[in-house]
């Protein structure tokens, strides 16, 4: 069954450096072995002004739950996430089978 890798990325204490690197993260997701798409959002900002959820969002897809979990023990996964923790910003990852 496909699977997708979601990140919630939280909001920046400084959104404007976190962006500056947030292109080089992304590059380096897309080398993870068996990856299928990519896909980054960006959270729109709330109307009345308060903080909102998350900043970003990233999907990751894979074929399976194997090639998921596979692809995240790879050096390539080693490299990206060190980058994520890095930028200092917490995330959520969460597996999803694709109905």
């Amino acid at each position: 069954m496909p699977t997708k890798i979601t990140l919630i990325i939280d909001n920046p204490a400084d959104p404007a450096a976190f962006e500056s690197q947030y292109a080089e993260i992304a590059a380096l997701a897309k080398q993870l072995p068996e990856l299928r798409r990519i896909e980054s959002a960006k959270v729109w900002p709330k109307e009345d002004g308060t903080p909102t959820p998350a900043h970003r969002t990233l999907d990751l897809y894979f074929d399976s739950y194997d090639d998921a979990s596979a692809a995240v023990a790879t050096p390539a996964a080693g490299e990206f996430f060190q980058r994520l923790v890095g930028s200092r910003t917490p995330f959520t990852g969460l597996f999803s089978d694709i109905e």
